[in-house]
């Protein structure tokens, strides 16, 4: 509009005055931009009508469009900052979540497991082009590097559960693991490892548990041809795809009922028909397919199989009349 205005108002300088173009240009722009010089030549009538019109129209389309660019920046600026007060807000309302460190195709993969579950967590991701596709994700996010002390307090760590890094540098790896451990010495850290040998320095750096995924897949692809069945089995026991069949971990709180009391005595299998695999103690020995006699501890995480119902039911049991057992972070 603006540019159409300018042509006209120099053409019509042109044609009705029989000025030149610099004269008619020049008149145009102290018309619009209402600078108060005076004519480039004496006006006759017909010439002072025009800019009368040229005026009015010239002020009003300047006016809208100076007023549409300030909007457009003000809004933009508005709306980035109450973006960013919204995240703050939700962050800190977080507790007992975990925070993952990269958005890449196994921490979107993470992410997704998580949110099913459903579990509360938070992403610290500074790739612009990684960023983008955290908003259409609609995933909560924190822009910043991950290595920083700042952006590991701004993503709650204090409060967090544990901390998942699985950036794809394993340098990084170990500084993020070396600040998260250093922020909060009880937080479970899990760390991704690429190279041969870096697991090592990330236990040393604080990982309470490395994992490889070149090692699983590698892994998991020989034993679907050694063990196709297993692998089938275990796939529909662990994949949340799958809601008929579950396998799942319940810690046993410090005051739950069942304390002190044997697999007979408790009757989980008969009142729920779940299926206990295992039974890993408080000092972290595992104990695999329990008899009727073991017992039972505080704090003792219950491995179990079973329908979904049936696990919700014995969990409910565990932690009948129990105000606040905290499960423990590994």
């Amino acid at each position: 509009m603006l540019l159409l205005l300018v042509t006209s108002g120099t053409a019509g300088y042109m044609l009705i005055e029989g000025w030149r173009f610099l004269d008619a240009f020049y008149m145009t722009i102290i018309t619009i931009g209402t600078v108060g010089f005076q004519e480039v030549h004496p006006l006759t009538d017909s010439g002072k009508i025009f800019t009368i019109l040229l005026i009015i129209f010239g002020v009003s389309v300047l006016g809208y469009a100076v007023s549409k660019l300030v909007q457009t920046m003000f809004e933009g600026q508005f709306q980035r900052f109450l973006g960013r007060k919204k995240v703050e807000k939700s962050i800190d309302k977080l507790r007992g979540h975990y925070i993952v460190c990269g958005y890449g195709r196994i921490g979107s993969l993470i992410c997704k497991e998580f949110a099913a579950k459903p579990i509360p967590f938070v992403v610290v991701e500074n790739n612009p082009n990684v960023i983008e596709r955290l908003e259409e994700d609609k995933v909560l996010f924190l822009r910043g590097n991950a290595t920083e002390d700042e952006t590991l307090l701004q993503a709650g760590i204090k409060r967090a559960k544990g901390l998942v890094s699985v950036v794809t540098s394993d340098t990084e790896n170990v500084y993020i693991t070396l600040t998260a451990r250093g922020l909060n010495p009880d937080l479970y850290i899990l760390a991704r490892s690429g190279e041969p040998g870096s697991d090592i320095k990330l236990k040393r750096a604080g990982a309470n548990k490395v994992v490889s995924p070149y090692h699983i897949g590698g892994s998991r692809m020989a034993q679907a041809i050694l063990r196709p069945n297993v692998v089938d089995f275990i796939e529909i026991a662990t994949g949340r795809e799958h809601m008929d069949l579950q396998m799942e971990e319940i810690f046993i709180p410090a005051n739950s009922p069942f304390i002190g009391q044997n697999l007979q005595d408790a009757a989980l299998r008969r009142d729920t028909g779940v299926i206990i695999v295992g039974i890993k103690k408080a000092s972290g020995k595992m104990v695999f397919n329990p008899g009727s006699g073991s017992l039972l501890d505080a704090r003792d995480t219950l491995i179990v199989l079973g329908q979904p119902a049936s696990i919700t039911i014995l969990e409910n049991l565990i932690a009948r009349n129990v105000p606040g057992g905290e499960a423990p972070k590994n």
